[in-house]
Formats: structure tokens, C-alpha cells, sequence
């Protein structure tokens, strides 16, 4: 997820694409290009005539593969498709459950006080479920799959959502009031993750309120830092002289699981906390320029010297990382593992490759920024878990980039290869994991359209990239026929079944937006309905029978007619590129973090800011604030605010998802 909403600017719609300044001062080639060369080398719709030429209902690309995708009974996903829309509710497909099991305020330990949005205090808010979740993990206890832990990333907060009388309009012009330290201090709470036990009784799941490993994780946690970067001076302030401490964690987008049972939070648009300027001449301007900070879109400078660049010039070199935080030891310290590299991380999903080594892929969540792999030096043990517990201190980073005949290179950011030199600025493997843009710049990777989730598939040993969207790219021509990629696509990458590979082939899965428009150049089957397209592929899951699942951010309902949702896309066979809307979410919300559970029988999403926006739908029509909501989900009761939840997707009569 890459909506951020300065609080200064609110009403910020989610219409805007407002996902950072889009900073790679770079010519390396985007990958819309790319992908442009690559088809037109293959001869696909040689100049303007073959787009105007195209029927209106059907997308160009779909009309080259309609001889695979006219079988609908091939796919290998069963169930009756949700209608697309938008209202203020949410919508799952019939013959499913769509319990919501956790909202912002609810208790999570025996002595949690209970959710009161107009008493809300910081104290409170720590011992309850955060805001905006993002990624859900689950992690089986004992090996069940109906009992475990749930991790859920809270990646930021909307003010004019959470709090009652801070929005004011004076003569038809609406604006929102500063924020006391008390709200700011709430913030801070409601950021970081929840760790939290739930077990499924009777069907339907339940949170363990007194359960041993319940834990919440805030931008107030104590933190150390390992890795490469540690203790390094561009880490050290006056808080922290030693370089390996860090107070909190923010802006927690996608996550992971590793196959050590730990939970992964990735650290994304950091670059909107902070405030003030860095004095003259200093030498992190460049660094800062490169990743946009600061945007000053939070108030957390005004109450804390740490966020102000003024003060403490170093402190966001501490933000950017990937925490690593032990579930079974809720006093255990998380980790801010250095060697991943530092950027604007969306998630960190792993594999173990055929040789024991893990394999986690990395995407940087802006225009024209990279996809990344970090492999492990060790090995994993499966039986030995803490023999693991350290294995992200020490590997290999990546940057991909891609070639336009169908192949790819993993290129990799190691000190004293190639231009990753003193003499370019890097002294050590710490200035290259603090400045990873800056060397992908230098060895040429392949610029994307925001990259966002990257994930394995250990069915088919493919990779998936999610590339949502860039309305800033203007290449044009009779194979890429899109002016801007407003509705992104998805990038399948094929390592020949070796993980560890640096060199591998590509091809482009989707290219998502509505078919019937030809212009857009979609390429979804002819067997997807009207419901079944969407666009911005965001997060994603491969569930255990090897099928992808994608949700999506930044479905207009006034330009589009639907909202964000999770779809089922086919990836083989007679079905490929087929999709097929599976449950959709409330007016102003985002669907992300869709995970299931090893039978595959349940599937947990999360609903985030939904109720924002408030102009893009139609029948609302007006900015939407705490006193005034286009929905109060999930509870529809008009004392109690729009709460984002996690959602358990259950069939009726049991069974798996989907089938």
C-alpha cells in the first residue's frame, strides 16, 4: 500500500496518486519501455491502426491468447463472482462467511481497556489493536491450522477518521486543526504490529484475549539494529551514540513469515515523519533527496526533537529497514536487519531454495524505484529454529533488471564491484545497504512502475511482482498504447527453479484495466467477466494449492464503478490471465494483506482507511471525517467511528477457499 495522506493537506482523496516524489534522477530504462520494446520485437499490433482497428470489448493483447482462455471450466478457482461496486458495506462471494475478527480499539490482553474513540488515550491504544492494518500472517501453533498467531502490520494513521472535532469548516472550506500531543502520542501507539493468539471454535474464529504471546509493537518499542549498518556514524545520535538502538518502528506496509516462524515488518513511506532541514551542507542531503525526506506529513516534530531534521540529522537513516521480530518471545527485541537494504520496503516474502539457503524479494514502493532479492549466506535448519534466529545478517542484495528479450539479471550491491567503489561515495557494505537506490542507479537496474509485493511460488517456482501503477510514465507506442500506466500489471519471473539463480526469464501476466476499453490495452482473458478486472495490483498470496490471489489499491469508484477487492488469477493453463473478483471491500477502504491458513480453508484480508476519500463515491459526494463518514463500518452504530478491521473468509459447511 502506497496511499499516503498528509495530514496537513486533508482532504487528500484517494483519487490522488500520492505515493512520494518519484526521486531516480536516473536514464536507466523504465520497465514500461521495456515491456514496450519486448512486443514490438515480437511483432504485437504494429502502429496505430492495429489500436484503433481493435473491438471495443476486448483488450489487445486478450485477443492474442483467446485460443487458451475461452475454456472458463479450466480455471482452477470455483466460485460464484461478486458483483463490482461500491457501497458501505462489504461484499463476499455467496456461499462464504466474512467475519470481521479484529477493529481498530479492540482489546487484546485480559486487562486491554475497551474501545472509546471519544476518550482514546495513548495508554490505551497500546494495549488495543492499531490502526490502518496492512500485511496478515499467520503462523500455526503446534501445527494446526485452526489455532495460532496472527501478525498484522499497522502502517499509519488518518486523523480526520480517528479523531472527533478536529475537522472545521468555515465558509464552505474544510481544513483540519493541529494535533495536541495527546493525538500524536495516540499515533505513536497506533502504529508498529500486532502480535495476537485466535483459534477457530465451531467454525468461526476468535481472538485469545489472555493469550501468553499476545503483543502490540509501536513507534515507541525499544529496537536494535544488526547487520552491515550497525553501529555505523550515519546511524549514531544523540539519543543513540552507539548506533545500534532505535526507538520504534513506522509506516509498516507488507510483511512476511520466515520459515522460522518469525514475523517481518517492512518499514515503507518513512519519509513522511519527518520535518525541519538538515543544516548546510551536510553530508545525508543527497541520501534524503534520493528517498524524499522530509515530506512533512506528520505533526510528530512539533512534540518529538527526533523527527526534526534540524536536530537530529541522522535519525532517518534508522527508518527504511526490515524488523525482524520473534513471536514466540513476546520480551524478545526486534531487529532492524540492515543487510536487506533501506528504502521504502513493501514486504519481505521468503522461500528456501533447493541448497538451504532463503530467499526474500523486496520491492521499493515508487515510481521508477527497483525490485530486489536478498539470499541468505547460512542455510536454514528445520530443525534447529534458533540456529536461524540471525540468518538475515548475512546474505547477498539484488536489483533486478530486466532485458527486453525476456530475460533478467540479478545484479548484486556488493562493496567493490563494479562502480560500488569508495571513489562513488561507498567506503563499506554499510553505505551501500544505508544507500541501495543510489547503487541499483549506478549498476543500471531496471526502473518500475511501484513495485510492491514480490512473491514466491513454490508450486510452480515462479515469482510475481506487483507493479501498481505510474501515471507519470509518457512512453507511447502502437504495442504499449497507455499514455500513463494508470492501472499497473504484473511481472512473472521464471528462475528455472533455483531461487538463488541471478540470471532468469520474464514474462508480463497481467496487464490490468478495463478490457472493454481498447485503449487501455489490458490483457486479461476473454473468459474474465466485467467483474472480473482490476486494477493496481498491490498485495498478493499464493495459497497452498499454488494459486495467486491479488488485492488491489486505488480502484476510483467514480472513475471505475468499483472498489478495491481480492481477486483469483489464474496463472496456468487454458485459464491463464483469467480473474475473477472474490470479495470487495467498503467505499474508501483498501484491501490488503490477504493470507491463508495451511488448509486453505480460511483466508484472512485486512481493510484499511475504509470511509476516506468520501468524494470519489458518487452517492456520498462529499469529503468524509469523523462527524460526517461515508460508512461506519463494520459496526454501524452511530457512536462509533469507521474502524479498520481483519476480516476471516470462511466457506459455509467448511471447506477450502475457492474450490
Amino acid at each position: 500500500m502506497n496511499q499516503f495522506t498528509p495530514h496537513a493537506a486533508f482532504p487528500t482523496s484517494l483519487l490522488e496518486e500520492n505515493d512520494g516524489p518519484g526521486v531516480n534522477p536516473t536514464e536507466n530504462p523504465t520497465m514500461g519501455e521495456i515491456i514496450s520494446r519486448r512486443f514490438s520485437r515480437r511483432g504485437f499490433l504494429r502502429g496505430s491502426l492495429a489500436v484503433s482497428a481493435i473491438a471495443a470489448t476486448v483488450s489487445p493483447i486478450a485477443l492474442l491468447t483467446a485460443e487458451k482462455a475461452q475454456a472458463a471450466g479450466a480455471s482452477a478457482f470455483s466460485f460464484p463472482e461478486v458483483e463490482a461496486g461500491v457501497d458501505d458495506n462489504h461484499h463476499v462471494a455467496e456461499g462464504y462467511d466474512a467475519d470481521v475478527l479484529l477493529r481498530w480499539g479492540d482489546a487484546l490482553f485480559a486487562d486491554s481497556p475497551e474501545f472509546d474513540p471519544t476518550r482514546q488515550t495513548a495508554a490505551a491504544q497500546a494495549r488495543q489493536f492499531g490502526y490502518n492494518n496492512d500485511y496478515v500472517g499467520f503462523i500455526p501453533l503446534a501445527g494446526s491450522a485452526e489455532h495460532g498467531l496472527l501478525v498484522v502490520n499497522h502502517e499509519y494513521t488518518n486523523p480526520h477518521l480517528m479523531f472527533p472535532g478536529i475537522v472545521q469548516i468555515v465558509e464552505g472550506k474544510i481544513s483540519q486543526a493541529a494535533l495536541t500531543k495527546e493525538q500524536v502520542d495516540i499515533e505513536l501507539a497506533a502504529h508498529g504490529g500486532t502480535i495476537v493468539e485466535i483459534s477457530r471454535e465451531g467454525g468461526k474464529w476468535r481472538v485469545v484475549r489472555d493469550g501468553r504471546f499476545n503483543r502490540r509493537i509501536t513507534a515507541t518499542t525499544e529496537m536494535e539494529l544488526t547487520g552491515p549498518a550497525a553501529g555505523h556514524d550515519r546511524l549514531k545520535t544523540n539519543a543513540d551514540p552507539s548506533g545500534t538502538k532505535v526507538i520504534g518502528t513506522v509506516n509498516n506496509c507488507a510483511g512476511g513469515v520466515t520459515p522460522w516462524g518469525t514475523y517481518i515488518m517492512a518499514e515503507e513511506n518513512f519519509h513522511g515523519y519527518f520535518s525541519g532541514e538538515l543544516p548546510a551542507g551536510h553530508p545525508e542531503t543527497a541520501n534524503y533527496k534520493r528517498l524524499g525526506v522530509p515530506e512533512s506529513g506528520y505533526e510528530w516534530a512539533a512534540h518529538y526533537d527526533r523527527y526534526d531534521l534540524a536536530r537530529e540529522p541522522n535519525e532517518p537513516n534508522r527508518f527504511g529497514w526490515i524488523v525482524e521480530v520473534d513471536v514466540m518471545d513476546p520480551n524478545s527485541v526486534p531487529k532492524k536487519r540492515t543487510a536487506l537494504g533501506r528504502f521504502k520496503h513493501e514486504g519481505a516474502e521468503s522461500i528456501v531454495a533447493k541448497d538451504g539457503r532463503v530467499v526474500f524479494y523486496l520491492g521499493d514502493d515508487e515510481r521508477f524505484d527497483y525490485v530486489y532479492k536478498f539470499v541468505t549466506a547460512g542455510t536454514f535448519n528445520p530443525d534447529d529454529r534458533a540456529a536461524n534466529m540471525d540468518l538475515l545478517d548475512a546474505g547477498t542484495l539484488y536489483v533486478a533488471k530486466f532485458a527486453e528479450d525476456g530475460t533478467m539479471a540479478w545484479l548484486p550491491l556488493a562493496h567493490g564491484e563494479g562502480p560500488l567503489i569508495a571513489a562513488n561515495g561507498f567506503n563499506s557494505q554499510a553505505d551501500i545497504v544505508i544507500e541501495p537506490r543510489r547503487a541499483a542507479d549506478l549498476l543500471e537496474a531496471t526502473k518500475m512502475d511501484r513495485p510492491e509485493d514480490v512473491q514466491p511460488n513454490g508450486t510452480n517456482g515462479k515469482v510475481y511482482v506487483m507493479l501498481t501503477n505510474n501515471t507519470r510514465r509518457e512512453e507511447v507506442d502502437g504495442a504499449n498504447p497507455r499514455v500513463k500506466n494508470a492501472f499497473g500489471h504484473i511481472i512473472e519471473i521464471d528462475e528455472g527453479g533455483d531461487f538463488t539463480a541471478t540470471s532468469a526469464k520474464w514474462e508480463v501476466l497481467l496487464k490490468c484495466g478495463d478490457p472493454s476499453v481498447a485503449e487501455v490495452g489490458a490483457s486479461f482473458s476473454t473468459a474474465t467477466t466485467a467483474n472480473g478486472w482490476f486494477g493496481m495490483p498491490d498485495n498478493c498470496a499464493i495459497d497452498a494449492a499454488g494459486r495467486l490471489w491479488v488485492s488491489t489499491d486505488g480502484n476510483n469508484p467514480k472513475a471505475t464503478g468499483r472498489t478495491d477487492g481480492l481477486w483469483a488469477v489464474d496463472t496456468e493453463g487454458e485459464a491463464r490471465a483469467t480473474s475473477k473478483l472474490f470479495y470487495r471491500v467498503p467505499a474508501g477502504g483498501e484491501l490488503c494483506g490477504p493470507v491463508f491458513t495451511p488448509d486453505d480453508q480460511t483466508a484472512f484480508v485486512a481493510v484499511q482507511h475504509p470511509g476516506d476519500g468520501g468524494t470519489d463515491w458518487e452517492a456520498f459526494g462529499r469529503p468524509s471525517y469523523y462527524e460526517d463518514l461515508s460508512t461506519r463500518w463494520p459496526d454501524f452504530r452511530p457512536d462509533m467511528p469507521v474502524r479498520p478491521a481483519v476480516v476471516a473468509i470462511t466457506k459455509q459447511g467448511g471447506g477450502k477457499i475457492g474450490v
